[in-house]
């Protein structure tokens, strides 16, 4: 097996990479913008396309993602090139489909078991294919879009914008005080689930302040000497997770009861407890393909050091 590397420099080597990192495979962007190079990749007799039902990925008997003959591409679809595997090309099929609005318990268990590049290449999948589905007409005109560079932007029939695949900057975060950090639920997590609090960027707003003045709005917590940790691509349905760590000014707790179901302090003890399973645990911890399960993993660990 290849050996998996963080590109992150402050990542410990002692730590699993989060969910859908670690591995880097060939987006060819020169292909993809190439008519003639995509015609070329389309016609190899070894390019394969990626099964999918629906925004579900269809795994192999061997664990793995699976793929058949680009030939059997879809009537009604139109080619997504992914990429290459060494000199393989790498298609999905850009169809109608209906989205979730949260995937189901089974997919979860499904893709905790692909290997680093199948999480990888079924995370720009997904998001991209449930691009297309939302994004069919011109936000700047209104009129019908199509498809261009092979999946990878709309052209308006109209107006002639192009559009491209969006990506929505999320921070995500725990709160330090005194040796506890804070945690908290939303109503529709399973029962006794805790996470670290999360919130969108907003435009004009460094990724710091967003940190800041999410955990303030959410659990009326001061932040300060805010420190970034990690990033995580999010397909449900295109985020890019960015993870932080910061000190709290105290434990008061002022819950935004909108946002959030409950809020507590845990310490490093039941934060250990939590992420060992022991059902004795205050709360049950965020599932390992959570970049929330890698920021509580990343806390333990320098803890440890200190």
């Amino acid at each position: 097996m290849t050996e998996i590397i963080s590109l992150n420099a402050n990542w410990p080597k002692e730590l699993p990479l989060p969910g859908f990192t670690g591995e880097i495979f060939d987006r060819a962007d020169q292909i993809r913008v190439s008519e003639e190079k995509l015609r070329v990749a389309m016609m190899r007799p070894n390019a394969r396309l990626l099964k999918m039902q629906g925004l579900d990925p269809v795994i192999g008997d061997d664990g793995a993602l699976s793929w058949t003959s680009f030939a059997y591409l879809p009537d009604n679809a139109v080619p997504l090139f992914l990429g290459l595997d060494g000199d393989v090309p790498l298609f999905a099929a850009i169809e109608k489909v209906e989205a979730a609005p949260y995937p189901n318990p089974r997919l979860w268990q499904v893709i905790a078991h692909l290997s680093a590049k199948d999480a990888a290449i079924y995370a720009s999948t997904r998001s991209v294919i449930d691009w297309h589905n939302r994004h069919q007409f011109c936000a700047v005109c209104g009129g019908q879009s199509h498809v261009i560079k092979c999946g990878w932007a709309r052209k308006c029939g109209g107006c002639g914008a192009e559009h491209f695949p969006r990506v929505d900057p999320v921070t995500i975060m725990l709160a330090e005080h005194d040796g506890h950090i804070l945690l908290g639920r939303q109503p529709r997590f399973p029962p006794k689930r805790y996470s670290a609090l999360a919130g969108f960027v907003e435009p004009g707003e460094s990724l710091e302040g967003a940190v800041a003045r999410e955990m303030f709005e959410e659990a009326g917590v001061r932040l300060h000497s805010i420190q970034y940790v990690a990033s995580q691509p999010w397909p449900f349905p295109s985020s890019l997770m960015m993870g932080f760590i910061g000190q709290a000014d105290s434990r008061e707790i002022v819950l935004d009861v909108e946002e959030l179901e409950d809020a507590i302090w845990v310490s490093e003890a039941e934060v250990r407890a939590a992420m060992n399973g022991d059902e004795n645990a205050p709360f049950i911890a965020p599932p390992p393909l959570a970049i929330a399960h890698s920021l509580l993993s990343y806390w333990l660990h320098i803890r440890g050091k200190g």
